[in-house]
């Protein structure tokens, strides 16, 4: 399944991901650069 990233500082949707069918009852949540920000912050999964 495709999932949409947003950043939790400027919540810019800025990464795509794949996350397994079967983890749909938790909220991924990854580390990442942001481009917009120009540092490494925290991404969650957006709907």
């Amino acid at each position: 399944m495709k999932v949409a990233l947003a950043c939790q500082t400027c919540n810019s949707r800025n990464c795509w991901t794949t996350k397994s069918t079967d983890s749909r009852q938790t909220r991924l949540q990854i580390k990442k650069y942001c481009k917009t920000c120009g540092s490494h912050t925290m991404h969650a999964e957006t709907k």
